[in-house]
């Protein structure tokens, strides 16, 4: 979920290329919420004014996710090549912590998985190695 109270503060905000991760944070953060239903159609068994309560702007539920999965979902090639120079040119600092600096790399990895693009083992682990200091 968001944070671990719940709250929507640790979801990074949307700069624009697709992310799935950011897209599930969102999600549960919703399910968290009790807002996930208008995620999908109104259930039969409800009634319409309990739905528009809960729907009041199809915007901010399913047309919003709709807009944003039509937007940015699609695996363009300005998408592509942002994902690959972001992990190309991702270095560790002098000093900084190994499991922060491996979790980004991972999170990247995985942004580039959600787009079809994928590293064998071998070459993950000399991209990883690559991006560490020298000392």
């Amino acid at each position: 979920m968001g944070g671990e109270d719940g709250s929507a503060h640790s979801i990074g905000k949307f700069d624009g290329t697709y992310d799935a991760f950011w897209r599930m944070q969102i999600e549960d953060y919703l399910y968290g919420k009790k807002l996930h239903q208008p995620l999908n159609k109104k259930p039969e068994k409800m009634d319409q004014d309990e739905w528009e309560l809960l729907d009041r702007q199809e915007k901010t539920t399913e047309g919003l996710m709709k807009v944003l999965s039509d937007m940015y979902e699609k695996p363009s090639a300005n998408n592509n090549v942002f994902l690959m120079k972001k992990l190309f040119h991702l270095k560790m600092e002098e000093g900084g912590l190994v499991t922060a600096h491996v979790n980004e790399f991972n999170t990247i990895v995985n942004q580039l998985s959600s787009v079809e693009i994928e590293f064998d083992d071998e070459v993950r682990a000399l991209i990883l190695l690559a991006s560490l200091p020298n000392s």
